[in-house]
């Protein structure tokens, strides 16, 4: 069987289309280091996403974010968990198309927002009242991003997050099933 993280695999999409929960169970599956950027930034930093929202900003936030993955890459990252906004910026598009493979954990906004209702306040683009909305706003902005970046797409409606990790699996090494 040929590797499928022989050029790196990063996960994008919405917040709770389960890119954290995927990568961890490919990292298991298949025996490789994560690259699960939001947490990468929360433990340099040693605060929380929203906390970095608040003090910074977004357009901020999104350079370091693309920092970010730029050395995950560049220290040899097979597998890396993107933020749900990384395709927001210019520069990690470019990342994203020219060093990855990238998979588009494809979530619907009712679905996201029934796995994210609990973390509003983790969560700085989703921290007053109901998600569903705003949710539906992100999708619109940012599905067309996640099109020009995706080599892959994968639905995770309706699956937990081990049923999603084998769907992308088979995606990246169709004849491995």
């Amino acid at each position: 069987m040929a590797d499928p993280f022989q050029r790196p695999v990063a996960l994008v999409g919405l917040m709770g289309a389960g890119k954290s929960a995927v990568a961890r169970r490919l990292g298991e599956r298949f025996a490789i280091a994560v690259a699960d950027l939001d947490a990468m930034l929360e433990a340099e930093e040693g605060c929380t996403i929203a906390e970095l929202f608040e003090r910074e900003g977004e357009p901020a936030f999104r350079r370091r974010e693309t920092r970010r993955l730029e050395q995950a890459l560049a220290a040899g990252a097979r597998l890396v968990a993107c933020g749900g906004g990384i395709v927001l910026h210019p520069a990690a598009r470019e990342l994203l198309r020219r060093r990855c493979r990238t998979v588009w954990l494809e979530v619907s906004p009712r679905e996201a927002a029934r796995r994210v209702r609990h973390a509003g306040g983790t969560r700085p683009l989703l921290a007053h009242g109901d998600p569903e909305p705003r949710l539906e706003v992100l999708t619109a902005q940012r599905a067309p991003l996640y099109a020009e970046v995706a080599d892959l797409r994968v639905s995770t409606d309706g699956r937990s997050a081990d049923q999603v990790a084998a769907a992308v699996a088979q995606a990246l090494d169709p004849g491995a099933a």
